[in-house]
């Protein structure tokens, strides 16, 4: 467990989280962190292929014993690869069924934004995923104005994410100290950014720069990208008045919070921004 690895017990969970991914014949399956494959058994019964990425070398070893050694039903299906999925590339390691896969995963909880930023973020987007995790993570990835988060925007702008059923922590071996939840992740695409016309980087730097201070107003945090970079050693632009006048334009409440903003609020701000 030296991974932080929470593995799965109950068959008919593992059924119902492959039921939720919708697998369909033709998929190509990526599942992180299968583990003792409890998940495995129900994705390669469904799909095409089936990609197991797995860090820990004994559990590698187990799941060949499993599944290939064994000659395990629909064991041709399946791929098992000794990898960190915080280091797999799917354009080069899945190479011609990199152009349309899904993600099922049971992740470890500590991995979960540093995991949904680097597939989101890729140049080899999943079509969809579906993940394991910790029902108050599912909670925040769900939020909507006044409780939006940093995490929150990171998935919704890039696609659908809902909360599919919660999980009691009954179901783990060994038993993880919170509940979880399975969250389906759906549409994932770069149409936001195509679709508001507005850089990718740049929309990520303001949202940043706006949670970078939990406690403070929106405005503090982002008055130094207010700044006028042609007057900025002279200090004479009148920041505030700037200021008024932009937020009111985006529909921004001069004392708001960056929870409280929509989507669309940070698409206004970027673009006048930009």
């Amino acid at each position: 467990m030296k991974l932080g690895q929470h593995f799965l017990k109950s068959e008919s969970l593992a059924q119902k989280i492959a039921e939720t991914a919708a697998i369909a014949p033709n998929d190509v399956v990526l599942e992180i962190g299968p583990g003792k494959g409890i998940l495995t058994a129900e994705l390669i019964k469904r799909a095409k292929k089936v990609i197991a990425v797995e860090k820990d070398v004994k559990l590698v070893k187990f799941l060949k014993e499993k599944f290939v050694l064994a000659d395990y039903p629909a064991t041709d299906r399946l791929k098992i690869i000794h990898a960190d999925a915080l280091k797999f590339n799917p354009k080069f390691q899945l190479g011609g069924l990199a152009s349309k896969y899904k993600i099922a995963a049971n992740i470890p909880y500590y991995i979960t934004s540093r995991f949904l930023r680097i597939f989101l973020e890729s140049d080899c987007q999943p079509s969809a995923m579906t993940l394991m995790v910790q029902k108050e993570v599912a909670q925040r990835i769900v939020a909507q104005p006044p409780k939006m988060n940093l995490l929150a925007i990171s998935v919704q702008v890039f696609s659908q994410p809902k909360i599919a059923f919660k999980v009691s922590r009954k179901y783990f071996s060994p038993a993880p100290k919170v509940d979880s939840a399975v969250i389906a992740v759906a549409n994932i695409s770069r149409d936001f950014f195509i679709k508001n016309d507005i850089k990718e980087k740049r929309f990520f730097a303001l949202v940043k720069a706006g949670f970078s201070h939990k406690r403070k107003l929106l405005i503090n945090n982002l008055k130094n990208l207010f700044l006028d970079k042609d007057r900025e050693k002279e200090k004479t632009w009148r920041l505030s008045l700037q200021v008024e006048k932009i937020f009111k334009k985006c529909g921004v409440p001069e004392k708001a919070r960056a929870e409280n903003l929509t989507l669309e609020n940070w698409v206004c701000l970027t673009k006048i921004l930009e």
